[in-house]
């Protein structure tokens, strides 16, 4: 029969009928977590069979085991994590008798005596004699030798279990759990050409193993998306909504062919085997993309009334989509993106770096890479004055909605209406022409009744909160762009 059961965690001495070797492992590895399943071939006698899966993840989350096999009847499952060291070999000595040898500096001979472990706690009290004696650890001439190993201790992580074999061969049993200790995360090295308006696109993939084991010539599967565990809802919420849909990051809707999937999750399986040795981090190349179109571009976000009497730097961004017809045509697992563009000597040089999320095939991403030197922009108030409600009632045709249309909302208090004239000063010292994003942020309270009355350039209502105007600054000048909205608030 078939079997697939959960582990209990008891610690109870297992028999020594062992196999210390991992089999075939297979890893997918999430983020912090990953499920390992390995696939060992057993001989197995007719029977109950006592047998310790060596080698398993320290970090096991044992509630999660599971053992599948035929012909075979799992009656119980115990993961001994109590590890071989000094400390727990003289915890498992308590009220036991050692041997103590002891050597004399000064000759060079050694003295054997009995000694009884009477407390383990912070340090070894022990009976020698009838006296009390302090075992000391300074690195006095004193060896402790222990007569055997306790059955509960394991020189690495062990699960211990116990079955019924219905019929006598060799048949190949999976192991299956998670463990923590095992996680990875993405890296991306562009080069871009201004140029050409082009960037070379490199993704590596740094595999990080805590766990206290390690997985020799495993087949690897990264999995690239959320996956809530207990406890955690809002934290994935919150790392969920933490790239700003603000910065003009737009969805993609494309699925490439490469591009494998389970539910809601991408998957990326690495190519070949590979071995992740413990305490280890291993880079791995997953994508070589050389000539994605990309171009330079510039942002600068204004939040609700934000005069200032300085210039400030416009956002210096590198603009691209991951779509097929742009030349890359692959999701992108959420990562760090550095960028770097070549002098005039050929040299390519750091530019700055940006965290991109989770990303379809076909999206826009813009990768924020510093502010510029040579591009700013100034926001003055030119005018801000109450206006009577009789004029904020005309002014209703130009209230800034959603696609949803107008939302009418009801208050219980007097409201005051106030329109608020904009200047926004944009200069280039650049000697070619270039266009900044301008937005002007925090537009709508809570009642979303913000009007927009006047603009001296054509913008978007990206959000009900943002206005975005597309402005274009020619080489080494300045343009003005005006805006007035009235607002409650």
């Amino acid at each position: 029969m078939r079997a697939i059961v959960a582990a209990v965690l008891v610690l109870v001495p297992s028999t020594a009928w062992a196999q210390s070797n991992q089999g075939a492992v297979s890893i997918t590895i999430y983020d912090q977590q990953a499920l390992v399943e390995d696939t060992r071939v057993l001989t197995l006698p007719t029977g109950e069979v006592h047998h310790e899966f060596r080698e398993v993840s320290a970090a096991i989350r044992p509630e999660t085991v599971s053992l599948e096999g035929d012909a075979i009847e799992i009656a119980e499952q115990n993961f001994d994590f109590d590890l071989l060291s000094p400390a727990s070999l003289m915890r498992a000595a308590e009220g036991e008798s050692i041997t103590l040898i002891r050597r004399n500096p000064a000759t060079g001979a050694e003295t054997t005596e009995q000694a009884r472990v009477l407390a383990v706690n912070g340090g070894v009290v022990i009976e020698v004699g009838g006296k009390i004696e302090v075992l000391r650890d300074d690195g006095q001439p004193v060896r402790v030798v222990f007569d055997d190993i306790p059955e509960n201790l394991r020189a690495s992580p062990t699960l211990s279990v116990t079955f019924d074999s219905e019929r006598a061969g060799s048949r190949p049993l999976r192991l299956s759990y998670l463990t923590s200790g095992l996680g990875w995360n993405a890296d991306y090295v562009g080069v871009f050409d201004e140029e050409r308006r082009t960037m070379d696109l490199q993704g590596w993939v740094t595999l990080t193993n805590t766990t206290g084991t390690a997985f020799p010539d495993a087949e690897l599967t990264l999995a690239a998306g959320d996956v809530v565990k207990l406890n955690q809802r809002a934290a994935q919420r919150n790392r969920n909504n933490s790239y700003n849909p603000g910065s003009g990051y737009r969805a993609g809707t494309e699925r490439s062919e490469e591009d494998e999937t389970v539910g809601d999750l991408y998957l990326y399986p690495i190519e070949g085997r590979t071995t992740v040795a413990t305490n280890q981090k291993k880079q791995i190349s997953f994508l070589d993309a050389a000539g994605v179109a990309a171009s330079r571009a510039y942002r600068y976000s204004c939040n609700w009334i934000c005069q200032s009497e300085e210039p400030g730097s416009a956002e210096s961004i590198i603009d691209f989509n991951t779509g097929a017809k742009g030349g890359l045509g692959r999701a992108l697992p959420a990562g760090v993106a550095r960028v770097y563009m070549r002098d005039a000597n050929g040299k390519a040089r750091f530019v700055g770096e940006s965290r991109i999320p989770h990303t379809p095939a076909g999206s826009d991403m813009k990768i924020v890479t510093g502010y510029a030197f040579d591009v700013k922009v100034r926001p003055i108030v030119d005018k801000r004055e109450r206006v009577t409600d009789d004029e904020w009632t005309k002014a209703a045709e130009y209230r800034i909605v959603s696609n949803a249309g107008v939302e009418v909302v009801t208050v219980n208090q007097r409201r005051e209406f106030w329109r608020t004239e904009m200047r926004y000063v944009l200069t280039n010292a650049r000697d070619i022409p270039v266009t900044v994003e301008l937005i002007q942020d925090g537009l709508n309270g809570f009642s979303r009744g913000t009007r927009m009355t006047g603009e001296s350039l054509p913008g978007e209502q990206r959000t009900p909160w943002q206005r975005v105007w597309q402005v274009r600054i020619p080489a080494n000048g300045e343009t003005e762009v005006t805006a007035t909205f009235l607002t409650d608030f």
